[in-house]
């Protein structure tokens, strides 16, 4: 049976479901409070520099091709992928530099050079991140996780051996002597925005997914992800509108019927798909009498992944000392997550990130110039601290300084460009959980097991995508996020439901 859906964001997540319902025959309408498309994965355009906001290395393609191919297109028609080498560029404090490749051999000769007593311990560890992505990707990646029939075909024994109990720190220190690539290996867990003295082992997979299965580039950009998939729905006859905010969803007797537009027009559909953040759906979007106030609490409670702190420095110089990727280690790693998960507060010797894409493309950046997208993980939004411009600037001056320490020499005096993207910023621009980058947090032990569902078990008719439902953040798992909501959905409209 077709039907009319209409799906709440424009961003990864919701394009994704959008393309797939659409090329079932469904009429689907797309609704999204911004001007363009893509949600926190966006781009900045300024005085001839370009910037990704959002993601800055592409995982799993495998996943975006299926997408393609289940709607009649190939992917190579709309994006041209390149992998990264070396993946990233990891720099101590010390002076110590290590470029992390996908070749075995390249990274092992790099490691004999500052940690050589751990070159047989990381060949081990990508052998139980292997597993782990083993005994994972079907039972939680691939799985809806929905109903019972969801666990018929699981492997009870995996459930069991997948390095749940354990911390993401205590699992990777038990494996490595080196305090350098102790660093390395406990910084995957903040790809969904966990802790790693606090997320479970489980994250460790992530390893295996970037230094075996590969990191990419999109020509373009990242955003040309969201290009494409808004370029697919448009063929696909998707309707999509722009700066058009939704007031609340429409219910009748616990099941969703369409939604109010923030002018008070109604719009009605049979089925409704949020890509709003899970909780923001739930509280802000569902009328609360249709909810128990168990359920509202419950969802208010979920704690959220941590947020971040972006610079975007257009400069008139080349820095050689910068790859694709870059990684500026603080002295003291478990006190920096602990001001940021325990304290709440900025900390005052981060790790930076550095996206250069101008390595890549020239055209980023004017020549001889270089577009730095530079990221620090900071607490989500709480009453302790306030974002506003001059706290920006403070802290981005703060930043500024520590790279100069680590040898970008004269990056101060090159800047002709400078935004900031606060964690306000991300609240007030894409409503997400007190400002979370990634969705929920996965800091408790079967937390990537209890994230919001990508059916509403509370109201019928609504389902839920994103980074901050099941399987979680990143580009992959929010369009597996989709995939799975559309599955459901397709299995109870098959059944008559």
């Amino acid at each position: 049976m077709k039907r009319t859906i209409g799906i709440i964001g424009a961003g990864i997540g919701g394009l994704t479901a959008a393309a797939r319902l659409a090329s079932e025959g469904h009429s689907v309408k797309v609704w999204e409070r911004n001007d363009k498309a893509g949600g926190k994965m966006n781009e900045v355009v300024k005085d001839g520099y370009r910037f990704d906001t959002g993601p800055s290395l592409f995982t799993m393609p495998f996943i975006l091709e299926e997408l393609f191919e289940s709607c009649g297109r190939n992917l190579s028609d709309y994006l041209e992928l390149q992998p990264v080498d070396p993946l990233c560029r990891y720099n101590w404090q010390d002076g110590t530099v290590f470029d992390c490749s996908t070749d075995l051999q390249k990274t092992l000769g790099q490691i004999a050079k500052f940690a050589p007593e751990d070159a047989e311990a990381y060949v081990k560890f990508l052998g139980y991140s292997a597993d782990l992505y083993g005994k994972t990707a079907e039972t939680f990646i691939m799985n809806p996780l929905q109903t019972v029939m969801d666990l018929r075909n699981l492997k009870k024994s995996d459930i069991f051996k997948i390095d749940a109990f354990p911390t993401v720190s205590t699992r990777v220190d038990k494996y490595f002597k080196s305090p350098y690539l102790r660093q390395v290996f406990k910084r995957f867990a903040t790809y969904n925005g966990s802790s790693p003295y606090l997320a479970p082992a489980t994250i460790n997979v992530i390893a295996y997914v970037e230094l075996c299965l590969g990191g990419y580039y999109v020509k373009g950009g990242l955003y040309s992800i969201c290009r494409a998939l808004e370029k697919l729905c448009t063929e696909l006859g998707v309707e999509v509108s722009y700066n058009t905010d939704i007031k609340r969803i429409l219910t009748e007797k616990k099941s969703a019927t369409g939604v109010e537009l923030s002018d008070g027009t109604a719009a009605k559909a049979d089925i409704i798909f949020s890509n709003s953040d899970a909780t923001f759906t739930y509280t802000d979007l569902v009328d609360k009498k249709v909810l128990r106030k168990k359920q509202v609490s419950r969802i208010s409670n979920i704690e959220p992944s941590c947020s971040g702190f972006v610079m975007m420095l257009g400069t008139d110089k080349v820095f050689d000392n910068l790859k694709h990727h870059n990684i500026f280690f603080s002295r003291d790693y478990e006190n920096e997550f602990a001001e940021i998960f325990h304290r709440k507060m900025l900390p005052e010797d981060p790790t930076i990130y550095i996206a250069n894409t101008s390595a890549a493309e020239a055209g980023h950046a004017p020549e001889g110039g270089s577009n730095l997208f530079v990221l620090i993980n900071a607490p989500y939004l709480t009453e302790k601290l306030a974002w506003d411009e001059a706290r920006c600037k403070e802290y981005g001056d703060l930043i500024i300084h520590k790279l100069e320490n680590f040898g970008l020499k004269g990056l101060r005096e090159s800047i002709k460009v400078r935004e900031h993207i606060s964690p306000q910023d991300f609240y007030d621009r894409y409503r997400s959980n007190r400002g979370s980058i990634y969705g929920t947090s996965s800091n408790q032990q079967l937390s990537a097991f209890m994230r919001p569902r990508n059916k509403s078990p509370y109201i019928d008719n609504l389902y839920l995508v994103g980074g901050s439902t099941h399987p979680g953040g990143g580009i992959p798992l929010v369009m597996m996020s989709a995939r799975h909501a559309v599955t459901i959905f397709n299995r109870e409209n098959d059944n008559g439901e």
